[in-house]
């Protein structure tokens, strides 16, 4: 039914019903005198009509979709109804003198139930009308409180859903062996097996936006008990942004299982530091680069410069900040290699950034322990090149993005990130320009994490392959890693490294498992196997050494470390002779390097190298 014809309806059926309840009231209270004369009836029926229809307007009387009514709305329809009558009391006393109190009370009465009722009417009328069909999946909602309830209620009314709800689980014990719109609430979160059971659920739905991430991890283990396919709703941070609505479900994914709250930014001081300024991030293609850059483009810097050596992955993310941001920012492209020292520094004298995102690295440990050289000639030279140019240039901040595996090192890449972070502490000592890194461990989804990859061999049936079952590792989203990177070039005070607090590690088995059963598969039927730890891999990551550590948090969520800055001599020496070391001395004087073993170093130099 178009608006036009609806509204017309509306407005005769509110009319009838506003003039059958004033001529019944008058009747009621007189029956033996001829109530179509009175004259005062008359001015009575006109009044309260034309008043009627002037607060239906004003409260928006015809603009509700009554199918969807609820208390709201009878709130709309008690304002308007009283006050129509109220001002034709009022007209009354000003016509005839007299108010005719109970003739009004009895018209109020008949004109709330009769409006009310044939609008509620439309809502009965659908909700007995549109059942579930049997094609419908049966649905259980974790969390009866408002959320739950507002899931429940959407999916009831929308007869294209494939869901239906049956039943709610809820730890609140005041909620049990109630009913939410006629569902039930069965029991308690450990009740979820047990009830999926009994009510032969086909869907879970976790419908409570404020839970952590700890929160939603032990629900979700409860959940894969089941052969129901679990959902969630969108977290309260997007419930409030306005970028979701609740009843927008959707699959849980391993990010929402990590076990901890992701880190909150200062806005204000990011806001400060890079909003009308000029930033580079160097490996602008990357997963982590990309993301660095979509975050920064939300506060709007005067220019972006997007420095990478895959033209392929530059031109990707140029295309999407451009269709989002063109209006706003200057975005320019470099395709450079940073081991090219001079055009790092053509580029920097080009754009003199007020900040400097250095995410351009060789991170991939296996190939990285079987092309050292390479690791080397990136992660360490071309580091050295980048923050070089930015101090000639006078940046005012220049972060690095390092990784947990730059701690006691025990293989090449880890061991060229530590040296990194030494080359930039040296410079941090004599440089204008605040140098600092920041350090995090695996990230979810980026190129060469194992998420990529168990998901290519869930895909193919699997098995999927983990080194050990006791091996465990440091996640974070990509976006959480970006977010982590701006907000250390805020805090930066030249010389830090910044850490994460990550929380409890998480075993690489339990990933694998979650990410089997999130894929809708068993673990028996991919299956797992064990494949032995690679060469130059821990089985436990750490995030900061004995030496380095704060106890006390710089920001909430984030550490400061107190990384030492090796001698200076030591550093020169290594980057003099790196062209005449064989593999084998490279790999080794990495290690002793990165893991301050100064007098073997010293000797080793003396022994293999003439200096």
């Amino acid at each position: 039914m178009t608006y036009k014809k609806r509204l017309s309806l509306l407005i005769i059926v509110d009319s009838l019903i506003v003039i059958s309840s004033i001529y019944v009231s008058f009747w009621l209270l007189n029956p033996s005198t001829s109530i179509f004369s009175s004259k005062t009836l008359l001015l009575s029926s006109l009044s309260l009509i034309i008043w009627h229809h002037l607060f239906a307007y004003t409260y928006k009387l015809y603009h509700k979709a009554w199918e969807y009514a609820s208390v709201g709305e009878i709130i709309t329809i008690l304002k308007a109804v009283t006050y129509s009558v109220a001002v034709t009391g009022f007209v009354q006393l000003l016509a005839v003198g007299h108010i005719y109190i109970r003739a009004l009370l009895i018209t109020w009465m008949l004109h709330m139930i009769l409006i009310g009722g044939s609008r509620f009417s439309w809502r009965v009328y659908r909700d007995i009308y549109f059942k579930p069909r049997s094609n419908k999946k049966r649905t259980l909602i974790i969390g009866a409180g408002a959320a739950g309830s507002m899931v429940a209620r959407q999916l009831l009314q929308n007869k294209e859903a494939e869901l239906f709800p049956v039943a709610f689980v809820d730890d609140d014990e005041k909620k049990h062996k109630l009913q939410v719109y006629d569902i039930p609430v069965m029991g308690s979160v450990a009740d979820i097996e047990k009830t999926v059971e009994k009510m032969k659920i086909d869907n879970i739905i976790i419908a409570i936006p404020s839970l952590g991430k700890k929160e939603i991890n032990t629900i979700y283990q409860e959940c894969v008990k089941t052969d129901a396919k679990t959902k969630i709703i969108p977290m309260l941070e997007d419930l409030m942004s306005g970028k979701v609505s609740v009843n927008e479900v959707r699959d849980v994914e391993v990010e929402d299982l990590l076990g901890r709250d992701p880190v909150k930014l200062d806005m204000n001081s990011i806001s400060e530091s890079i909003t009308g300024k000029t930033v580079l991030v160097t490996g602008a293609g990357g997963s982590i680069g990309s993301e660095i850059c979509r975050q920064i483009a939300n506060f709007t810097p005067k220019e972006l410069i997007l420095l990478g050596h895959g033209e392929n992955s530059i031109y990707s993310i140029e295309l999407e900040l451009k269709a989002d941001f063109a209006d706003q920012i200057i975005i320019h492209t470099e395709i450079a290699d940073i081991q090219d020292r001079d055009k790092i520094f053509l580029i920097m004298e080009k754009y003199m950034p007020h900040v400097v995102y250095h995410a351009a690295a060789h991170k991939h440990v296996p190939l990285m322990e079987r092309n050292p050289e390479e690791a080397v000639k990136n992660n360490i030279f071309g580091t050295k090149n980048v923050a070089d140019a930015a101090d000639t240039f006078s940046v005012g901040t220049f972060v690095l993005v390092s990784s947990d595996k730059a701690v006691n090192p025990t293989n090449v890449m880890g061991a060229t990130k530590r040296f990194a972070e030494m080359v930039i502490q040296e410079l941090a000592q004599l440089s204008k320009t605040k140098f600092v890194a920041v350090r995090f461990g695996n990230v979810l989804g980026s190129r060469g994490s194992v998420i990529p990859l168990f998901k290519k061999q869930i895909q193919a049936g699997g098995p999927v392959t983990v080194t050990h079952p006791d091996m465990t590792r440091y996640f974070m989203t990509i976006p959480e890693a970006s977010r982590l990177v701006i907000q250390a070039g805020t805090l930066a005070r030249g010389g830090e490294i910044f850490v994460l607090d990550m929380g409890e590690p998480v075993k690489i088995v339990d990933l694998a498992k979650n990410l089997i059963t999130l894929s809708g598969y068993t673990i028996e039927e991919i299956g797992i196997k064990f494949s032995g730890i690679r060469p130059g891999e821990k089985m436990y990551e750490e995030l900061l050494n004995e030496n380095e550590i704060h106890k006390a948090d710089i920001f909430p969520k984030i550490h400061i470390g107190k990384a030492t800055v090796k001698e200076r001599e030591i550093l020169n020496i290594f980057l003099l002779n790196f062209k005449n070391m064989n593999e084998l001395d490279l790999r080794k004087y990495l290690l002793e390097v990165a893991n301050n073993n100064e007098p073997e170093i010293k000797e080793l130099f003396k022994k293999r190298i003439n200096v």
